[in-house]
């Protein structure tokens, strides 16, 4: 059939504007992705490995000046084979931005008796002892205090106000990251029974071996630090008599803060 004369025939048009419209806006949405993306693995790169070489910087300058005070290092207990844990003067990995290792509560902590108690913390997060784990191959600074800011996140371990001192009668109760900021207590799960502790002061050197491992608890579980630890939560973990001991705790498992993982061990000398 022929077309009437003078009838209009539709002519279908693309218009090009809206295809450029479209495709700008899908450049500046991947743009943004790719941006965002770049932004994520900066943050991932400073808590794997910026924090943990100034935290490690830091305590290994804090070691340095207490050894050099007390006249020379004292001499490092062999590692067994097969352990893979960097020593502090190492660096290691860490997670990504994850909870840091928060310290468990220590309000109901309480010295069993008046020697007992620890000394007066200072004005500043100076450390005052050196805990050194030969299993871990860990040399660490241990300060007064578990502020995150002026002790954690420099790379220190944090001795809980009010539990003894070390090599006191009571529990000597430390805290110490799993992840990122140097963490120090990262391998803490690879301690077991008979494992050899040492924390060296200005009055002298204090010889510790682990006795018992609570793999996990609750974060609120203030009895594993008290003069005589228990834990509140799984009490079949913990002692029923005085004695000198010391408590390791941090966070379990790695990469998170749901629990606390505790590392018990006795006075020997």
């Amino acid at each position: 059939m022929r077309a009437r004369v003078g009838q209009r025939v539709p002519v279908v048009v693309q218009s090009r504007g809206r295809r450029r419209t479209g495709a700008r806006v899908l450049w500046v949405a991947a743009e943004a992705f790719v941006t965002c993306g770049v932004v994520v693995l900066l943050l991932v790169v400073h808590q794997l490995w910026w924090t943990n070489q100034q935290a490690l910087a830091d305590a290994r300058r804090e070691v340095a000046v207490l050894e050099r005070e007390w006249g020379g290092l004292d001499e490092p207990l062999p590692s067994p084979a097969g352990v893979s844990a960097p020593p502090l003067s190492s660096s290691s990995a860490a997670s990504p931005s994850v909870p840091a290792s928060d310290p468990l509560p220590a309000s109901d902590a309480r010295p069993s008796s008046s020697r007992a108690a620890s000394p007066p913390s200072p004005s500043s997060s100076d450390a005052f002892a050196v805990l050194r784990i030969p299993r871990l191959g860990l040399t660490v600074p241990v300060a007064h205090g578990v502020s995150k800011r002026s002790v954690l996140d420099r790379g220190y371990v944090g001795h809980y106000p009010g539990t003894a001192g070390p090599g006191r009668p009571g529990n000597f109760a430390l805290a110490g990251h799993r992840n990122t900021h140097g963490e120090p207590f990262r391998y803490l799960n690879r301690l077991a029974a008979g494992d050899v502790i040492s924390v060296r002061t200005r009055s002298g050197t204090y010889t510790y071996r682990v006795d018992q491992i609570l793999p996990r608890t609750a974060p609120h579980d203030v009895g594993v630090v008290r003069p005589v630890p228990r834990s509140l939560v799984k009490p079949s973990y913990g002692y029923d008599a005085s004695g000198a001991y010391l408590t390791l705790t941090t966070c379990t498992p790695e990469f998170s803060s749901a629990y606390r993982l505790v590392v018990w061990a006795k006075l020997v000398g």
